[in-house]
């Protein structure tokens, strides 16, 4: 049975969330999104694909079925998107940025001729947060798509979502000029225990969802190394805070 539902989908970064729950769905045989249609038009073909449970898989990944569209002619589906379809998932990209810029931290305090822990926690934040804007920036609808399906605040609010990386650009920059530090540190642990909170709910549900910290360009699931990221920086601006203020 090949059945048509009218969508809230609305980029590749949808389609990419939304992939695993599908391809794993059992009677579920073949399925593809049109975004080029005005109504973001999903067609899925099995044995099961009744609205209400089309509905329910796209639900665990925040989007939904607004509505049936009556198929004139049962047409054949393309392969359900692969791996190298919808983007490989690595953390690589993300093992590989964090390296780099623990890398050109240690060169910075290897130059200085000593290693004053504050100064290189300062510098690690402010590359972190300049580099994973800069990603996220680069497709900010697709970001927000994502970041949208978990994060705790922009599920309630896309001017949040969309709003998120220049929030990561503004501490980056605030950490380079060694911005008041206590205001810099203070909202920085508030920023990313609302990202810890979100990312903890997500991992408790089993939700399979797409990671959103390097934005759009990498297909990164969400999972532990996600929560160990943004516990790591939360504990790290914590650290600075009591150092700004002792």
């Amino acid at each position: 049975m090949i059945r048509k539902f009218r969508t809230n989908l609305r980029c590749r970064g949808c389609v990419n969330t939304i992939s695993p729950l599908l391809n794993a769905a059992p009677g579920i045989r073949s399925w593809a999104a049109d975004l080029e249609n005005p109504d973001k038009v999903l067609t899925v073909e099995g044995d099961d694909v009744s609205g209400d449970r089309v509905n329910g898989l796209l639900g665990r990944a925040g989007y939904q079925v607004l509505g049936e569209i009556s198929a004139e002619r049962p047409e054949p589906l393309p392969a359900a998107p692969t791996a190298a379809t919808a983007g490989k998932t690595s953390y690589f990209p993300l093992v590989l940025l964090v390296g780099y810029i623990l890398f050109v931290v240690i060169l910075v305090e290897l130059g200085a001729g000593d290693v004053l822990w504050p100064r290189a926690m300062t510098n690690f934040m402010a590359g972190f947060f300049l580099v994973f804007s800069f990603f996220k920036l680069l497709d900010l609808p697709a970001f927000a798509d994502a970041y949208q399906t978990y994060d705790l605040i922009a599920a309630r609010s896309r001017p949040y979502a969309l709003a998120y990386p220049f929030i990561e650009l503004a501490l980056g920059v605030a950490y380079v000029a060694r911005f008041h530090p206590v205001v810099t540190n203070a909202v920085t642990l508030v920023v990313m225990l609302i990202g810890t909170a979100g990312v903890v709910n997500t991992l408790i549900a089993r939700r399979k969802v797409r990671c959103a910290c390097l934005g759009a360009v990498f297909n990164l699931p969400m999972s532990y190394v996600t929560l160990a990221e943004d516990g790591l920086m939360a504990l790290m601006a914590a650290a600075m805070l009591l150092m700004s203020v002792g």
